[in-house]
Formats: structure tokens, sequence, C-alpha cells
């Protein structure tokens, strides 16, 4: 007896004639590996986003091929392998463009200040890739957490000065390798002191005081970051945000700059210089 056909209304026309942009699947957990500046290789667990385009004549796209592929790459997803998934995303599901969003927690060993008590930081990162044509389009994100203490309050008080936890995302392309380890050294110096996951009594006189002697505004920080980021020959692009979660006020302060130097545009906050 031969198997019935199943029909496959994802290949069937539409009449609409509106393309789709990105179609996918999202938000699946999945094991993978990351370099890690230390020990060669950091095993850790990611969300997955998957997506193509999808042309005006077809009803949808096959949901199934997108975790297929992901299963075929198993326990080989990792950066230097990004293209050659997107370029299957593109053949399995006759797109022109592929999408790749892998959103993982990355720890690295720190020392306290003082004591040199080591505890595992927790840092969110990101790979957002995309390939259209032969054009292979890759951004690292990484978000990093620092201290940061107000200038307008030391200066306005007699008794010490307001400080938070704030976030540092910085986003960047760039030429060469470029380990995740340097871009948060580098966000943390923005900041008016590092976060530690350990900090024994000594270290948090240490990290107290540094606050205090280095007070950052949110525009401290981003400019700060401009600089450093920019000093870099290998990132071609860049953007930076900082959130202060404010200590004595309901909202959080915000800035932003970027850097474009793909094509000599350059852009800092909302100025032209």
């Amino acid at each position: 007896m031969q198997p019935q056909t199943m029909p496959d209304l994802q290949q069937s026309r539409d009449h609409r004639r509106i393309p789709i942009r990105k179609v996918g699947v999202k938000n699946i957990s999945y094991p993978i590996v990351v370099q890690d500046k230390r020990h060669t290789l950091q095993h850790t667990v990611a969300r997955v986003d998957m997506y193509v385009d999808l042309p005006h004549q077809f009803k949808g796209t096959h949901m199934s091929r997108f975790v297929e592929i992901l299963n075929r790459h198993r326990e080989q997803i990792a950066l230097d392998r990004l293209e050659e998934i997107l370029q299957e995303m593109r053949q399995r599901l006759g797109a022109a463009t592929a999408h790749l969003r892998v959103e993982f927690p990355y720890f690295i060993d720190k020392a306290a200040p003082v004591s040199k008590a080591r505890s595992l930081m927790e840092y969110p990162c990101a790979f957002d890739a995309s390939l259209a044509g032969d054009h292979l389009d890759f951004v690292l994100e990484v978000k990093v957490p620092v201290t940061s203490l107000c200038p307008c309050s030391k200066e306005l008080s007699r008794f010490g000065a307001h400080n938070q936890r704030s976030i540092m995302t910085v986003k960047v392309r760039y030429r060469d390798f470029l380990w995740i380890e340097d871009l948060v050294e580098l966000m943390e110096q923005c900041g008016s002191s590092p976060l530690y996951a350990l900090l024994k009594r000594a270290d948090e006189k240490q990290v107290t005081e540094q606050a205090y002697l280095n007070p950052r505004f949110v525009e401290d920080m981003v400019r700060e970051a401009y600089l450093r980021l920019a000093a870099l020959e290998q990132v071609t692009w860049f953007s930076v945000e900082a959130e202060n979660f404010e200590s004595i006020h309901n909202h959080s302060a915000y800035a932003a700059v970027e850097l474009d130097r793909r094509d000599d545009r350059q852009t800092a906050g909302t100025v032209q210089p």
C-alpha cells in the first residue's frame, strides 16, 4: 500500500502579494560553545532565534526545518560556524536572506580588588548574524553592569553621594577577532567602579571609595566608551547605551552614542562633530 501524500500548504500560493522580511522560530533553548580567552572554550546555554525572508507568492515557511538545521549542528553552534548555519538555512528554506540571533550568559572569573577572592560574574551576550547574497553581517553584543556615582550629588551633599547600578550595552562590528573579556574590561573602565560577584570587607571599602573618587554622569560613561572603542582599529562600527537605575528617582537616566567607520560616516549621540 502506497503511503498517502501529505499536502504541503506552506508552498501553496498566496494571492495578497505581500513579502515577509523575517519569518521563523524564536526563543529555542540550545547548548553552544563560545571561545574563552582564559580557558579556550566555554560551554553555555543560549536562546536562539532563526529567521528567513518569505517571497510574496508562498503562503508560509517550513518551521520544522529550522529546528532540523539546529540539531544537525549539535555541539557545533559556535562563532566560526554561524555562516555555515545561515547558508544551510537559505538553502533548505529557499530564501534570499537568513538571520540568526544567539543570546547567552557568558561567565568571567574575576578576582576581588583587595582580597583577591575569586568569583564568577555573568555577562549577557549575543551573536547577531545575517546573510544576504555573499555578505555576512555580524554584530557582537555584550551587557556590562557597573557602578556609577553622581558628580552632582557629590558636589552638593555634605555626606556622601548617591550611586546606582548601571548597565552598559555595547554592540560592535569588527574586522579581526575581538575577545568578550576585552570588551567587558573596556566598558568597566567607563563607569565609576566595576562590579564583582564576591566582595570581602576590604574589597567593599575599596570599590566604594573608588566610585566616590571617580564620579560619572551617564553622559560621561558613553563618551568614555566612545573614546576607547574609537581607538580600536579593528572596530568598524559600534553603538553604546548606558542606563542608570537611579537610586533617588523613579526613572532611569539614559545616554547613547554610535560610530560607523564602514563608509567614513560618524555619529556621536545626536550631534554631528
